[in-house]
C-alpha cells in the first residue's frame, strides 16, 4: 500500500497554458440536493469550481437555485427534474457527480436511472452519498453503470450497504475484492482514508485528524475529485484522485493549525491559494 505524499501535488497540478480558455479545464456537473439537503450539492459544485474546474453545473432541486447562485454566481444551474436538459448536460460534460444531498425517494431513483443511462465511456461519473445507497438497494443498476469510468466515495457505513462487507471485517483484502467486482476506483472515507484504483494499486492518506469532522466535508472532497479529474489529464487517472484526497485533508490540516475545527467551506476557500504553491512550475 502506498502512502500519499505532499509530491503527489507537484506531479499532479500544472501550470496553465498561456493560451487556454474555460473550456480547456473540463466541464463538471454535480446532481442532487434535493429540498431538505441542498448544502451538500452546493458545497460539491462549490468544491468543484474553486478546483478549478473549468464549467460547472448543478443539477438540483428548483428550491436551491437561490442559496446557489447567491453563493456560487460562477456554476450553472438546471432543475434536475428536467429530464431533456439533464440529459443534455450530461451528454457535455466530462465529469458527473451524483449524490450529495439526493436522498433515496422514488424521484431520487428516476434521477439516478436518467444519469446512468445518460453515460458514454467518455464519462467519470463520482457517485457519492444518497447514490451509493440507491445502488446498494437497486443492485441491477450497477452493471449499467460499468459503461464509464465509476469513482464510488463511501464512508465506512455506505462501504458496507455497497459491498455487503460489515464495517469490522473491512479489512484490505477483502476491499480490494469487492472493488475488483464492481470494476470501480473506490475512496473509502475514513481515518487515514483508503483508495482503491482499477489499475490494482492501493493508496492511503495518513494526514487528517477529528478537525474534519463535521457535515459537508465529504461532499467537498467529491467536488474536488471531480476539479481534478477533468483537468489534469496530463497524469493517470490513479494519480488525480490521490492527489485530491491529498489536497482536501492537506488544506484542511494546515487551517486546524489555527482552528479547532476546520469546515468544509474553509478548505473551499483555500484551494485556490494552495493549488497555486502546490503546482509544477
Amino acid at each position: 500500500m502506498k502512502k500519499i505524499a505532499d509530491d503527489i501535488l507537484n506531479k499532479v497540478i500544472s501550470s496553465r497554458p498561456i493560451i487556454s480558455y474555460k473550456g480547456s479545464f473540463g466541464r463538471v456537473i454535480t446532481i442532487g440536493g434535493n429540498e431538505e439537503y441542498g448544502g451538500a450539492i452546493i458545497m460539491a459544485t462549490n468544491a468543484a469550481v474553486h478546483a478549478g474546474a473549468g464549467l460547472v453545473t448543478c443539477a438540483t432541486s428548483k428550491i436551491n437555485v437561490t442559496a446557489l447562485h447567491a453563493q456560487l454566481p460562477e456554476a450553472m444551474f438546471i432543475d434536475y427534474t428536467d429530464t431533456t436538459k439533464l440529459n443534455q448536460a450530461i451528454t457535455k460534460s466530462n465529469v458527473v457527480v451524483i449524490g450529495p444531498g439526493l436522498g433515496t425517494t422514488a424521484q431520487s431513483l428516476a434521477i439516478l436511472k436518467t444519469t446512468i443511462a445518460a453515460l458514454s465511456a467518455n464519462h467519470f461519473i463520482i457517485v457519492d452519498g444518497s447514490a451509493i445507497t440507491l445502488l446498494a438497494k437497486n443492485r441491477n443498476l450497477l452493471s449499467q453503470l460499468k459503461i464509464a469510468n465509476v469513482i464510488f466515495t463511501p464512508h465506512e457505513m455506505e462501504w458496507q450497504r455497497l459491498s455487503g462487507i460489515p464495517i469490522p471485517n473491512q479489512d484490505i483484502k477483502s476491499n480490494q475484492s469487492k472493488q475488483e467486482s464492481l470494476s470501480a476506483n473506490v475512496v473509502l472515507k475514513k481515518y487515514h482514508t483508503e483508495i482503491y484504483h482499477t489499475n490494482g494499486s492501493i493508496s492511503q492518506l495518513s494526514i487528517g485528524g477529528p478537525y474534519m469532522s463535521t457535515g459537508g466535508m465529504g461532499d467537498t472532497l467529491t467536488g474536488i475529485i471531480a476539479a481534478f479529474l477533468c483537468q489534469f489529464k496530463q497524469v493517470s487517472t490513479s494519480d488525480r484522485i490521490d492527489a485530491a484526497v491529498y489536497i482536501h485533508s492537506a488544506v484542511a490540516s494546515s487551517l486546524a493549525t489555527q482552528k479547532y475545527v476546520v469546515l468544509p467551506s474553509d478548505i473551499i476557500a483555500e484551494l485556490q491559494h494552495y493549488m497555486l504553491i502546490s503546482q509544477k512550475k
